[in-house]
Formats: C-alpha cells, structure tokens, sequence
C-alpha cells in the first residue's frame, strides 16, 4: 500500500500541474494552485486559512463568472475549488461549471470534469440530471478516453432513475474490443445491481460471460457481481462451482501475469474473493465441499507464512474450510495454522488468531481448550484491542457454569475501557448472558445494577426496557416473581439511602419504576419512606427532565396512604407550573390521583404490568371528532407516503424514486419486539446472540446430542458426556452479595506445587473453559448441554401470538455488525415453497429440483439434504433441533404418506402447494403447504406422531412482520395421538408486500412422560400466491388509474410463440401470475390484479422498440415493486 501511496503523491503534482513543460512532477512556480497550497501551509493559525480559502473563493467565483474565461483557465479553476473542497470550505457555486466543463471541454478538460462532479456530488444531487446526456454522448463515442471517463462517472455516482435510459449503452460495452472498457463496464452493471438489482435480472448470463472473459482483469470485476448475488441466494449459483475452483487453482498455481502478483503473492485478493465465494457456495453442501477439498488444500500449503497478505489468505482459507462441509486432514491443518496465529509474539498476528478462534470455536469447542493458557494470558494482555477480542471468544463459549467468571472479566475491562463504543457492546453482552444464565437472584439484579452503573446513558435504550418487561411480565413460578422483586427493591433502597447523584439517568429511570410498581412487597417499608428518597432525585440538579417524569409517575402510584400525601402535594405545587408540558402533567396526575384514592385504584392498579391492554388501534374513540371537523371544513388526512410524494412533485428537480426497488431476495423476518443488546457489535462480525450464531429463518445447523465424536455423513461431531462436578471452581466475584463471597478457591486438589502466578492462571482457566471438554456436551454453538433458562419468560395464552413472535425472532434473526459482514452473509435462505399445483401422492413425494432460474431464484428451493429429510432447520429452547435421518426413513414415517389425503374435506378439491416437510424433533414431524381460495389462502400445517404414545397439550402459535395470520375455528388441537396426523388451518392476508413472505411458528407439546417441548419453524411463500385476478371494464380500469399514485416502470423482455409478441407476453403472464387481461388495443394492453384482500394493482403495457415497456400503479407502496420483480421472473422462467 505504501508503494501505492508513493507513486500517486509523485504523479498528482504532474496531473495537476498548469506547466507547459510534458512530464512536470512539480507544481509550476507559476501555478496558482502551488502558490495556494504554498500559502496555506506557511499559516499559523485556523482563523488565517479561512481568511485566505475565503479569499480564494471569492477569487474563483468571479473568474468562473467572466465570459471571457478559457476552457484551459476553467481546468485550473476547478482544481483549485476541489482543493478547497478537500478542506472542508464549500464552493457550491462552481457546481455547474464542473458540469459544463465535463459537457464542452476537450479530453484533458473533460477528465478534470468529471473529477470535479464524481467528488463535488452525490448520487440524489438534482444538478446530475444535467450530466445524462453528456454521458450518453460519450458512452457512443469513438474515443476510448472519453469512454472510460464516462464508464468510470457512471460507476461512481448515477441517479438510479436514470439507469434505463444508459443501460444499453453499457451492456453494449460488455462485448468491447479493449479489455479495458469491458472491465469498466463490468464494474457500472456491479454499481447498478447494488442500487437497482431489479433492472439487471435480465442480463444475468451476460455476468457469466464476463466470468470467463480471456482478459484477468475482466474476470475479476464479474467476482464482485457474484460474491453479492451468492450472498443473497447460493442455491442459483451452485453450477459455477467448477468454474470458480479452476480460476482458484489457476491463480494459486502463477498462471495469471506479473501484474497481478503482489509481494511474490499471486493475486492475493482475487484469492480472498473466491474463497468467501467458495465458502458460501459449500455451507451444508457435502457434493460441492468435495470439490473444494483439493485446492483449498493447495492455497493452504502455498501460503506460507511471510508476508501480511498471506496471512490474510491463510484466515480466509480458515474460514472457508470451518464453513463448508468440514474434512478431517482440512480441519486439522486449519486448526494448525490458527494455533501459529494465536502463539505469534506479533500483535496483529495474534489477533487474527483470535478473530478466527471466534469464528470456529462455535464447530470445534474443543479448539479452544488446546489455547486455553494463551487466551487467558490474552486476558492480561496490554493491548485493549488483544484484550476485547479475547472477550469476544469467551463470549461464544459462555454457558451456565462459567458464565459468573466471563462475566466478571466483562466488567473488569468495562471499567478500564474508555471506548463508547466498546462500551455499548459490551453492556449489551454482559445484560444478555445475565439473562440466560444467571445463577440465582442476587447475582443476576447486581450483575445488571452494574450493568447499568458502567453502561450509564450510553447503553442501547431495549436493555433497560428488556429489563423491566422481564420483571413486570415475570416467570413460571410467581413465588420465584416475589423474590426477584423483593430483592430488586431492597436494592435500589439501598443505592438511594447511598449517592444516587452518581447514577446514571437511565438507572434512576429503572430504579422509580422498580419501586412505584413493587416497594410494597417490603412489608417494612413505609410508601412515605419511598416518597422521600424519590423525591430527594428530584431535587438533584443533574437530574434530567425525562428522569424526573418518571420519578412523578412513580411516586403518582405510591400515594396510597395520608402518610405521604405531604410529600406528594408539595411535589405536585412545584412542578404545576414548570415550562415542562410533560412535567406539568404528571405534577397534576399526582395532585389529583393522590387525592382520591379510588381513582387511583381504578387507573392504576397493582399487579396489572402482566395483563395485556386492550389498545383501539384504529381510534375509533375519535371519529366524532374527525366528522365535526371534516363538516367545517377541515382538510382531510394525508398518509405521510402520500405527503412525501406531492412535496417531491412540488419540486422544480424531482430525483426521488417513484418506489423502494428490491432486492432479488428478501429477509422477511425481523427482531419483533426486543433487539439484541448486541445490535452494535464491534468486535465480531458474528450475531449478537451470546453463544450461538443467530439464523434466520429455515437455516440449517447441527446438534451432538448423544453422537460421538467420529467422522461421517453428518460431520465433525463432539462426544457428549455428563460434566464432572470437580470440573467447575467457584470463583469469587465482586458482584456478588458479602455473604455469597468468601467462597474457598483451594476446593480444587491441585496435584503438585506450583508457583501461585501459574496456579491463578490454572483455576482461572479451569473456571473461564468448563463445560468445553471432551466429557461435556458440546454443540456446534459452543455452548453446554441446555439448561434450564432461569429466566423463562412466562408464557401468553394460545390466542397471543406475540410472545411466540419474541422469541422465535429473538432466537432466529440477529442483526449482523458491519465491520465484518463476511460472517453472517453465508447465512442459506429458507426453503422457499411458492408452485401451485393439484399434487398427486406421486408429485407430493417428489424432490423440487431443476428450478432454479436464470437470476438464480426459484419457487421451491430444497436441497438434498430437505429432500432425505436430514436437514437440521429449527432452533428451540436455546438448542439446535436437528431431523433424524432415521426418523424420515421409517416406513410409517410421514415421508411416505400421503399427506394430502389429509386434507380438510372443504380443501381437498383445490389447488395447493407441494407438502414441505418443516421440521423433525424426536416423534413429532411437521410439514406445510397452502392452499388456493378465490378470497383468501390457506396454511393448512400437518403434525404428525410417530410414537408409540399420544402427545399431549400441543400448542401452535404463528406470527409474521408481512402477513395478517387467523386460525380457522376448531382447527386448533391439544393432543395428537400415536401414528396419526394432526391437521391445523390459518388464514392469511397480506400486511405489507414483500417479493417472498414469512411465516415463523413454534409448537409446543409435552409426552405423558417428560418435560415440555418445544420447537420453532419458518415458511416461506411467494407473492404470488396472493394474487387474484381483478375483472374491471375499460372505464374503470381508466378512473382507477388515476387514483392510484405509487407506480414503477421497467421495460420487459417480449416472448414470442408463433403469434403476436405482445398477446403471448399477456396470456404468459395472465397463466403464471393470475391476472386479468383487460383490454389490447393495437400496440398497447392493460391488465389488473388484486392482492388478497382487495388491494388492486393495474399494469400497462406498451411495445417499444421490442420490448415490452411496463407501468405497474398501485394504491399500496410496494406492491409495483414485488410485482414487477414476479413478472421479470416469469419471462425468464418462459
């Protein structure tokens, strides 16, 4: 990088040289552009530069102004605006210029042009609307200069409206003599699929022409396409594997020109590239791992340890061989060379180390216990940076024996870190493994009391909030509720009795609530006491104004008795008149409910945080109001996507989208309710989940449960066996109450002397990386055998999908950190099920192979491994439920029979779906499918049990961001009995258009013998599914039109069977969309459809210049959009 840096700051004083003299690697003595930089730096003071930059502007301005300024003088003019630019000083009015000169000038001019816009604009600036047909002009010129100048603007900074009309051009490009002009036209078309990936669906096979391309540097450029698109669906994608391991070994193996090697290093980034490409294509594919066996081998053995790049290409070979389907000798080399990275005496070695232990510790737990003297030196270690990574590891190997001892470590270097950033991670951490984890009461409220002390004001808001709502909603046990509460209390008594000046804002917040909802479970404790130390934070002066509403309403709920009506009357005088609307209100809230007393009762009673509130959505209480004022006159409401599209028409330049574009796949499932804590990690590109890695819906992992550690069909699998108890060394911990502490650390024999330094490292490690050997239950998360969460939330009755909905997010979806995306990206999508058809016995036991389409998506995606039925798909009860492969294999099994001969009577004559096996767990299998209605879908879900007993209680609940989900009556059931299949119906209607939509669900059951079960699910249906035809006349089809205000516009590949091209493009997509062909007249045909329930959308359609030019409206936002990608499917499915 440094010769880089070298050879650009000798070339930038020629490029920017005003000296007739060819070759010139000064500034011109003459140049005013030197005498600026010259004067700028013999400056003394800030105050100086903005005198002269000021001076300066003004100086540009009126030369740019003058008529009589040359194109040469305006080249020099637009340096030295950019120079002030670079400064920070704005030179807005040069704007235009730049442009101009990029418009008019000759090829040097016209260079410093395009300069000039690519770094004075954005993309959504409105001036780039004037640079359109400048860049069309030189995008069909003759001169590859000016070409690549227009290639490389394009690249950088286009408006994405604007891309239709340039297109073209571009894709033209791609068939360039000059390797040159592919390349950068490779490069715009990667620009345009991260802006606008539904506007290049159709020259996907072009990408793979530019794949094979002759030149190297072409080839490159298409990796950067398809490491995006790999990321977003592997499975269109698994072809190319060859071809991307034949380019590998090419690289690895020096066949590429000199030019590409760096440091004696053949290609090093296109070797990184191809292994994250690798590493994708190979996650749970045992058939495409095989392929990669030999030259992942190769890369590791070339990469020697020697250089910087290569010891990024050894950590990407790591990840890649832990990622795809794991090969013993792979494993062990790999293993080897991260044990090198975390022994290097250099710092940044070690660290890489670190960062891929974290990485593989969640497949190989045991890798961890051969460094764990390394790490706990780490631990020590000088440099923060060392140190945070380190807890970083032990963060994904924390489980409910060692989680005291990590979280000790947690706080340790909270307190030393100065870091906000480091802070907020941190905090979310320790809060989210205090909540798994904990081992008893005590700890877990001053483990958070700490938490909230060092985190103060910083700390991401949902930790306070998931906090209380764990207290408030309470457990399973409600005498295990009292203590919890009761302890908290007495807590935060104590903590007001001390310096609450020192707490943070947010912890007061925690603390008023705490105590206005629960102070009375101290029987001892008088409410006037409690109003007294409530009321001395209102008298602190850094007590913020939104803390001191919550210290109101807190003590507003304390007013029960005369004892403290003093103190309550006294508060409410003081703040009755603040300049605080908020305070003012909660002042006279506590006037008047400490006043009367039955009030009180009525509005806030106790023990009412838990029931659920009954919340008119649609304010139905106002539409009295809304009437009276719509009668005198007032204007009415606008939906604020209605307000944000008439004020862009209002402007002069309008460049805001007509609609959201879409990618070409879509994560429907989001965080319900609570965020992790971890949203903001840092440290790791891993899911904030504490020891697992979060997946979305459907994705698949394994789970160890009772397999030895050997080799096989199903991968590197841990022995499991009972942990010793000799194994776990209590550890005291300064979060622990005086009479918890004290604990003997000498407990554990230590069989010969040993110096004290090496003994504390000893019990520290046997604390920090119990419940990792090789005689515990290890899964492939890094975490013990389950235990019970002492913390389970209490569970909501079957008619509240909401609780199912928070848990099955929280455990399923994590939002992924974005300084290493890398880790999360090779995340597979969920199985998707989407061709409607009337199955036979024969077609429902048929894998759905075959497809997958030209821009890699299909309807139904399932891979062998869903097909045999051993794909592991579900995560529950913070454990990986994996599908038996045994269980799919029985005769008797649900594979074999005929599902939908179960079919409810009233469904089994319409057309439905292939039946998708959804999830396996000990006897109970499910599968899916929906089913086609004129008005509505179903989701028609099949339980089936396998045992020799009957299963009892089972509760199933679904919830989806995107769909509106209701049970059918009387389809619920509580208990399926032995070898019969149980069947439940839901209606589903959509809430807001997604291209694919998502339904997650858990199922809950319990055996006549055992513990309950319980199991999370996600289905996966097309768009399309929900799409009717909508019968319209002509004439309203046209008053319709005009009604509807999102649109989008795209133009569409034409299809041609032996008659009119635009009829056969209709009856095509009339047959495979269901919708309506209203009307074709000459060139032009108009077609509508609706989305269940009644939400239309109408489509006209136009032959231009041989295609088909499309214009979707819709009332609904993005209903254009999904549906404009489903048509663009189609066609490329024909």
């Amino acid at each position: 990088m440094s010769d880089v840096v070298e050879k650009t700051l000798t070339a930038l004083p020629s490029l920017l040289s005003l000296d007739s003299q060819p070759g010139s690697t000064k500034l011109s003595s003459t140049s005013k552009l030197g005498a600026l930089i010259r004067g700028i730096t013999e400056l003394t003071s800030k105050h100086e530069e903005e005198k002269l930059i000021q001076r300066e502007l003004t100086s540009i301005k009126e030369q740019v102004s003058s008529p009589n300024t040359s194109m040469r003088q305006m080249k020099e003019l637009m340096v030295r605006g950019i120079y002030c630019e670079m400064l920070g000083y704005e030179a807005s009015f040069s704007y235009i210029h730049a442009i101009k000169l990029a418009q008019q000038g000759t090829a040097l001019e016209k260079r410093v042009g395009y300069l000039a816009v690519s770094l004075f604009l954005n993309e959504s600036h409105e001036l780039l609307l004037l640079l359109v047909n400048t860049v069309l002009k030189d995008l069909q010129s003759t001169n590859l200069i000016e070409v690549c100048m227009a290639l490389t603007v394009v690249s950088q900074m286009f408006p994405k409206d604007m891309i239709p009309a340039i297109l073209p051009l571009v894709e033209e490009k791609l068939n360039h003599p000059k390797e040159i002009i592919r390349r950068k036209a490779v490069l715009a078309l990667y620009k345009f699929y991260l802006i606008a990936p539904n506007q290049v669906q159709h020259i996907h096979n072009k990408f793979r022409k530019a794949l094979c391309d002759k030149d190297p540097g072409v080839m490159t450029a298409s990796l950067h396409i398809y490491l995006q698109m790999i990321q977003e669906n592997p499975e269109g994608y698994k072809d190319l594997t060859a071809s991307f391991v034949t380019i590998l070994k090419q690289v690895v193996g020096g066949k590429l020109p000199m030019d590409f090697n760096y440091h004696s290093v053949p290609a090093p980034w296109l070797q990184i590239q191809l292994l994250r490409i690798l590493s994708l294509l190979g996650k749970n594919d045992q058939s495409t791992s095989e392929i990669m066996y030999e030259v992942l081998d190769e890369s590791l053995r070339r990469a020697e340890m020697n250089h910087n790049i290569t010891y990024a290409i050894l950590y990407e070979c790591v990840k890649c061989i832990y990622t795809i389907h794991p090969k013993s000798e792979l494993l062990e080399k790999a293993a080897k060379c991260i044990g090198n990275f975390v022994l290097s005496p250099k710092i940044n070695l070690k660290y890489l180390g670190l960062k891929a232990l974290t990485y593989v510790v969640q497949q190989d737990p045991k890798l961890a216990l051969q460094h764990q003297m390394t790490i706990i030196e780490c631990l020590d270690h000088p440099d923060l940076i060392i140190k945070r990574e380190t807890l970083e590891l032990l963060f994904r190997i924390t489980n409910a024996q060692n989680v005291t001892v990590i979280v000790e470590k947690m706080l340790e270097f909270l307190r030393i870190n100065t870091d906000d950033y480091t802070t907020i991670d941190l905090v979310g951490k320790v809060a989210e493994l205090a909540e798994k984890y904990a081992p008893d009461n005590e700890w877990f409220i001053e483990t958070m009391n700490t938490v909230f002390s060092v985190g103060g004001d910083m700390m991401q808001p949902d930790i306070p909030n998931s906090f209380l709502k764990l207290l408030s909603e309470g457990f399973d046990s409600m005498e295990e509720d009292r203590k919890l509460r009761l302890f908290a209390v007495n807590s935060y008594v104590s903590l007001l009795q001390g310096e609450p000046g020192k707490l943070p804002q947010r912890f007061l917040q925690v603390i008023s609530w705490v105590l206005g909802e629960y102070s009375y479970l101290r029987k001892e404790l008088e409410a006037a006491t409690v109003l007294r130390l409530l009321a001395k934070l209102l008298d602190m002066k850094n007590t913020s104004s939104e803390t001191k509403s919550w210290v109101l309403m807190a003590m507003t709920k304390l007013c029960e008795s005369r004892t403290g009506l003093s103190v309550a009357q006294e508060v409410s005088e003081t703040y009755s008149s603040s300049l605080d609307t908020v305070l003012r209100q909660r002042a006279q809230e506590l006037q008047h409910l400490s006043q009367d007393w039955e009030l009180q009762a009525r509005v806030l009673p106790r023990n009412a945080g838990h029931e659920p509130l009954e919340v008119d959505s649609s304010l139905s209480f106002l539409d009295g109001f809304v009437s009276e004022a719509l009668a005198a006159g007032a204007a009415p409401y606008k939906p604020q996507h209605q307000r944000q599209e008439e004020l862009a028409q209002a402007k002069a330049l309008s460049m805001e989208p007509y609609g959201l574009s879409l990618p070409i796949s879509i994560s429907s499932c989001s965080i319900a309710d609570r965020q992790s804590p971890t949203l903001l990690s840092i440290s790791s590109g891993l899911s904030g989940d504490s020891t697992e890695l979060s997946h979305k819906g459907g994705s698949t992992s394994l789970k160890l449960d009772g397999v030895k550690r050997v080799w096989g069909r199903e991968g590197y699998l841990a022995q499991r066996e009972p942990v010793e108890e000799s194994a776990h060394v209590e550890v005291p911990s300064p979060l622990r109450s005086p009479n918890h502490q004290g604990e003997a650390d000498s407990q554990t024999p230590t069989p010969t002397p040993t110096p004290e330094p090496e003994q504390e490292k000893q019990q520290l490690a046997s604390s920090l990386f119990v419940g990792l050997s090789s005689q515990s239950s290890v899964c492939l998360m890094g975490k013990s055998e389950p235990t019970p969460q002492r913390f389970r939330r209490k569970a909501k009755g079957p008619g509240s999908s909401s609780a199912a909905s928070e848990q099955i997010s929280n455990s399923l979806v994590s939002t992924p950190s974005t300084v290493d995306n890398l880790l999360c990206n090779n995340l597979l999508e969920s199985n998707i099920t989407s061709e409607l058809d009337v199955s036979s016995p024969e077609q429902t036991s048929q894998p759905a192979h075959g497809l997958t389409t030209a821009n890699g998506n299909c309807d139904v995606e399932l891979t062998d491994s869903d097909t045999k039925g051993s794909s592991p798909s579900l995560n529950g009860d913070n454990e990986v439920v994996a599908a038996d492969p045994g269980s799919h294999e029985d005769p008797d099994g649900p594979k074999d029979l005929c599902l939908s001969s179960h079919l409810p009577a009233e469904l089994s004559g319409l057309s439905h779906s292939e039946i998708t096996p959804l999830c396996s767990k000990q006897s109970l299998d499910l599968s899916a499918c929906h089913v086609h209605k004129d008005d509505f879908l179903v989701l028609v879900v099949f339980i089936y049990n396998s045992s020799d007993s009957d299963i009892q209680q089972i509760i199933l609940e679904l919830d989806s961001d995107e769909l509106e989900v209701s049970c059918v009556c009387d389809s619920r059931m509580q208990e399926a009995r032995s070898h019969t299949v149980a069947v439940c119906q839901y209606f589903l209607t959509v809430k807001r258009p997604s291209v694919h939509l998502e339904v997650v669900g858990i199922v809950s059951y319990q055996f006549p013998v055992g513990t309950p079960q319980s199991v999370q699910f996600s289905y996966k249906l097309p768009l399309t599914s929900f799409i009717r035809p909508l019968i319209l006349t002509t004439e309203e089809y046209g008053t319709m039109w005009l009604d509807f205000s999102h649109d989008t516009k795209q133009n569409l590949t034409l299809i041609s069977d032996g008659q009119e091209p635009l009829a056969a493009t209709l009856n095509m997509l009339e047959k495979k969309l269901q919708l309506h062909v209203v009307e074709v007249i000459g060139m032009e045909g108009i077609v509508a459809c609706r989305l269940l329930q009644d939400q239309p959308c109408l489509m006209h359609c136009r032959l231009h210049a041989g295609t088909l030019a499309v214009w979707l409206r819709s009332p609904v936002p993005d209903l254009p959009d999904c549906l404009m990608y489903h048509c663009q499917r189609a066609l490329q499915e024909h």
